[in-house]
């Protein structure tokens, strides 16, 4: 904690007539608060009479920055916003654009989309679930979660290149076609992942601290989820069963069949439970694509006005070297329109709204981020609470700082 402590002489102006009230910093150096948020806590004693997040301390500028660059290009910003979650915000916006252009993708791309999209869901909730229960003071599930997390990240790399910010979804399909072996090593993960999932849950699923800790702390309602915008986990730890990937499909997600998980406490050991429930939903998404992604197939539009020409003729047709290079150095122009498109990812509902002016550059683009959302329901989950359950209810929202300052 910061030791900038402020002594209010009068009571009142905290709201507070019974006694004085100190207002403490946490943050935004504190780990605990997962990145650089600053919450400004006025405590009555350890109990928590306010908890305001302040923000803007990451000065991304993405939204702006986009309005700057090609369509393509743009797709680079959409992994770092959420850098745990890189392919749903992906998904997101190349979906969005694809509306905007009326742009058919082929289905075996789709389903491409849809399997690195759970991968990544996977991946998000075990680095979440590792965390949250550092925070508790469990840290054996910390280095064990990541070795999971490690193995969808080499998935990850064997098709994009890179493990983190691939910006392997591009307008019209995906970057490259499955490398050999691809399915053979995700079939392995999901034969030996129900096993390391079991052994995770003996490290905290029975254990009395972590309960005591969640069970209902931090209790969110199902009215308040709404009044707030949150979406994702949080919400349906309330009751409500809104899921994007159900209630609008995209990518082909009606061809998928999976539940989606709630719980009614809304406190954060409901919040806890929703996402290992939905790793499981993941796997069994992912257990579907084995079956439906074809060996070979087409994973980009014919529309050369936006693909790139193959690799191979680039080197031997000069008409397809200019078009490559025109491509990629002006961009492809989009219709004059706006667009929005929201998917579900890890942390709730992440959406892009598009205006287009009809040239090869965004005029106006702007990201609808989980994170920034949710966030706005700290003050109402700490009032009244403890100051060790401020830390807890950080955790429980699963804040990405880049999604919220954008």
């Amino acid at each position: 904690m910061a030791n900038d402590t402020q002594v209010i002489k009068d009571p009142q102006d905290a709201g507070v007539s019974h006694s004085d009230t100190m207002v403490i910093n946490i943050g935004p150096q504190h780990p605990a608060t997962h990145g650089v948020l600053r919450v400004r806590l006025q405590l009555d004693g350890e109990r928590v009479v306010q908890a305001e997040p302040v923000i803007g301390y990451l000065h991304t500028g993405f939204e702006k920055s986009a309005e700057t660059m090609t369509y393509q290009q743009c797709n680079t910003l959409t992994d770092r916003m959420d850098y745990l979650a890189p392919m749903t915000n992906n998904l997101a916006y190349v979906l969005a654009v694809e509306k905007l252009m009326g742009l058919e993708v082929p289905k075996r791309a789709q389903y491409i989309r849809v399997m690195f999209s759970e991968l990544t869901r996977i991946a998000s909730h075990l680095v979440w679930l590792a965390t949250h229960l550092m925070d508790l003071g469990a840290m054996s599930p910390f280095f064990y979660m990541f070795r999971e997390r490690e193995v969808i990240l080499d998935l990850i790399e064997d098709a994009s290149g890179v493990r983190m910010n691939p910006s392997y979804f591009r307008v019209g399909g995906i970057a490259y076609d499955l490398p050999d072996g691809f399915m053979d090593k995700l079939r392995d993960f999901l034969k030996d992942f129900p096993r390391w999932m079991k052994m995770y849950r003996n490290l905290f699923e029975d254990n009395p601290l972590i309960a005591e800790r969640l069970k209902g702390v931090n209790v969110l309602t199902q009215e308040a989820c709404l009044a707030h915008s949150v979406t994702g986990p949080m919400l349906r730890a309330s009751g409500l069963a809104l899921d994007l990937r159900q209630a609008e499909p995209y990518s082909s997600y009606e061809d998928f069949e999976f539940d989606v998980p709630t719980r009614d406490a809304g406190d954060s050991f409901a919040r806890l439970w929703v996402r290992v429930d939905e790793i499981y939903q993941s796997a069994k998404i992912l257990e579907q694509c084995l079956d439906m992604i074809t060996p070979q197939g087409v994973y980009m539009t014919r529309d050369r006005k936006v693909a790139l020409p193959p690799r191979d003729q680039i080197y031997g047709d000069m008409e397809a070297l200019i078009h490559q290079f025109k491509l990629v150095t002006e961009g492809f122009p989009v219709p004059a329109g706006e667009v929005y498109q929201g998917v579900e990812g890890p942390r709730g509902e992440m959406g892009f709204y598009l205006v287009a002016d009809g040239g090869p550059r965004p005029y106006r683009w702007r990201a609808r981020t989980p994170s920034f959302y949710n966030l706005q329901t700290l003050p109402a989950m700490c009032a009244d609470g403890l100051v060790a359950d401020v830390i807890v209810a950080i955790g429980s929202i699963d804040i990405v700082l880049g999604d919220v300052d954008k």
